[in-house]
C-alpha cells in the first residue's frame, strides 16, 4: 500500500490517459505516443548524466568546492556557475543531479539556482540560436537580465532556505 501511496501520481496519470483514449481514440494514442517518445528520451539521456554525476563526486574533492563555489566563494561562484550553464547541454532536467550533487558537497545556494539559471537562459545553443535568429542586441539584453534575474533569486533563496536542511531533504520519504 505504501508503494502504490508513493506512485499514486503517476498511476493517476495513466489512468488519466487510458480514459483519454477511450474518450478520443485519436487523441489518446497521440498522448501515448508523446509520452513514450519524451520516455525514451530520457532513459537515454540520464544514464551519460548519472555517471557524469558519480564522476564529479569522486573526483572533485569537497574542499575545491567549497573554495569554488561555497557560499563565500564570491566572484568565482559566479564564474564557475555560468562556466557550467553555459557549456551545459540537455534540457533542465539533466541539470538536477548535477545541481543535488553540487549542493551535498558545500556549494552556496544563490550559486546553484544561479547555475540551473544559466543553464535555462545562457547555455551556448541558445545563445548561437537566439544571436542567429533575434540579433545581438535582443540576445545579449534578454541574456544580461536573465542572469541578473537568476543571481538575485539565488539571494533570495539563500535567504529563505538553511542550506543544511536542503541537503538533508529526501523527496522520496513520506512525511
Amino acid at each position: 500500500m505504501k508503494e502504490i501511496k508513493k506512485y499514486r501520481f503517476f498511476i493517476l496519470l495513466v489512468i488519466g490517459l487510458i480514459v483519454l483514449t477511450f474518450i478520443n481514440r485519436e487523441m489518446g494514442w497521440k498522448a501515448f505516443r508523446l509520452t513514450g517518445n519524451s520516455i525514451v528520451n530520457m532513459l537515454v539521456l540520464l544514464p551519460p548524466v548519472l555517471i557524469f554525476v558519480g564522476l564529479l563526486d569522486k573526483w572533485v574533492e569537497k574542499e575545491t568546492l567549497i573554495k569554488y563555489m561555497g557560499s563565500e566563494s564570491g566572484f568565482y561562484g559566479v564564474l564557475f556557475s555560468l562556466l557550467m550553464g553555459v557549456v551545459a547541454a540537455g534540457p533542465l532536467y539533466v541539470a538536477f543531479p548535477i545541481a543535488a550533487l553540487l549542493l551535498k558537497k558545500g556549494a552556496g545556494i544563490r550559486y546553484i539556482v544561479f547555475f540551473l539559471g544559466a543553464w535555462t537562459t545562457a547555455k551556448l545553443p541558445v545563445l548561437v540560436y537566439e544571436f542567429s535568429s533575434f540579433g545581438a542586441r535582443f540576445t545579449l539584453i534578454h541574456i544580461g537580465f536573465g542572469l541578473v534575474f537568476f543571481y538575485v533569486m539565488g539571494l533570495i533563496f539563500e535567504k529563505f532556505f538553511d542550506h543544511r536542511q536542503l541537503v538533508k531533504l529526501d523527496i522520496t520519504e513520506e512525511a
